[in-house]
């Protein structure tokens, strides 16, 4: 069950995403009205507003291209063959090192805790995987 906490805390981030995104687009109409201002004091105003338009389309371009590369290069990042616990754990430290630091921590805390568990973690990361086995 959603704690009533939750809730309002994602209200909250809710409200605040949306004052920031409106915030953002009057920030740009803004921008945009400028420009055209700007323009218009040295080309025609139908000219000014081409130039406007021109500027935004660019601008939007850019950004969808930047975004579609991206994504094609997580695309890529995700057809590579899965790695193991120890690659993905050094994935963790170099990517995000307060992340895997903490983890380290409650690691450590829990094997501290449990040897035993320790162990199998450590059989689990030394074990060569075993290529299946053919039946008869």
């Amino acid at each position: 069950m959603i704690g009533a906490g939750l809730v309002k805390q994602l209200g909250r981030k809710a409200i605040a995403a949306g004052v920031a995104a409106g915030a953002a687009l009057v920030a740009v109409i803004c921008f945009g009205a400028t420009v055209y201002f700007l323009l218009s004091m040295v080309l025609v105003e139908a000219a000014a507003a081409a130039l406007t338009m021109l500027l935004f389309a660019v601008a939007g371009l850019v950004v969808v291209m930047v975004f579609l590369k991206r994504e094609a290069q997580e695309e890529e990042y995700e057809e590579e063959e899965s790695p193991g616990m120890g690659q993905r754990a050094f994935m963790l430290f170099k990517e995000r090192p307060i992340l895997g630091t903490v983890a380290a921590l409650a690691g450590g805390w829990i094997f501290l805790r449990n040897p035993a568990l320790a162990t199998m973690v450590a059989a689990a990361f030394t074990e060569k995987s075993h290529p299946p086995r053919r039946r008869r």
